[in-house]
């Protein structure tokens, strides 16, 4: 299936200091690439976006946000859907802000107060409730933790149908010649294809992908034991010890730091 355009939202009011844009993206669609003049925060506060920025390109779930420094070309969509909340950030609000694109973790309180942008989005400030929650929202962005790590997607057509249906069912067993098959390559070629496109092996990928996915599960609600079994391990100690290895800690113990906005 292929994915269809929306058109980039038009050049509005400069932000003063933050406008927030909420959108559902269908799933996809994409807004083609573009750029603004102010600061960008890319975040979703349902399902997953995916997003191409400095000739790379990953997905994002709402456990994490991107940082977009005014004049940066980028393209932002989504493959199942998404409900988006944009930030547009005044240059000088967010002036000690980085100066590159930056991947980073959302706590609970930050996500909660873009929630509560978005709803007083078009309420009159009089009792500087607005300019507050605004204050708040660069705080915990000043604070926020960059993530070394995010879950690379490939450009191609081909690698990007195999990581869509590996990402729709991570539990998918299918070994890499079996892969190569239907794409029509030999195993060595989508290794070579694999290590160029996304620089890491398609092994790898998957673990990734599943810790990707393991977070997102257990954050709508999903069991640990629920959480295993829909993304394909064995038992429920093999997730928790593979989730221990990447993480270093059990998902119990990090959904709850998470849940308290740590």
């Amino acid at each position: 299936m292929s994915w269809e355009t929306i058109a980039p939202p038009p050049e509005a009011l400069p932000p003063d200091p933050i406008t927030v844009r909420a959108q559902t993206i269908p799933a996809r669609h994409y807004f083609p690439e573009h750029s603004h003049l102010w600061h960008q925060l890319v975040y979703a506060i349902d399902g997953v976006l995916t997003v191409h920025v400095d000739g790379r390109s990953f997905v994002i779930s709402p456990e994490q946000a991107v940082w977009l420094p005014a004049g940066v070309m980028h393209r932002v969509g989504s493959l199942h859907g998404a409900e988006f909340r944009s930030l547009w950030i005044a240059c000088r609000a967010g002036a000690d802000l980085p100066a590159t694109p930056v991947l980073f973790s959302v706590s609970s309180l930050l996500r909660a107060l873009i929630v509560e942008a978005a709803a007083i989005a078009c309420a009159a400030d009089d009792d500087g409730y607005v300019g507050r929650v605004a204050g708040l929202i660069l705080d915990q962005l000043r604070r926020a933790a960059p993530l070394l790590t995010a879950l690379p997607w490939p450009r191609g057509k081909a690698l990007g149908a195999l990581c869509e249906m590996l990402h729709a069912n991570p539990a998918d067993a299918r070994s890499p010649e079996a892969w190569g098959k239907m794409l029509g390559m030999s195993s060595r070629t989508l290794a070579r294809r694999f290590e160029a496109e996304l620089g890491m092996s398609l092994r790898a990928w998957r673990r990734r992908l599943r810790l990707f996915r393991s977070i997102e599960l257990m954050g709508g609600g999903l069991t640990v034991t629920q959480t295993a079994m829909a993304l394909g391990y064995s038992s429920t100690s093999a997730f928790v010890h593979a989730f221990r290895v990447d993480m270093g800690s059990s998902p119990q113990s990090y959904m709850s730091r998470r849940n308290m906005g740590a």
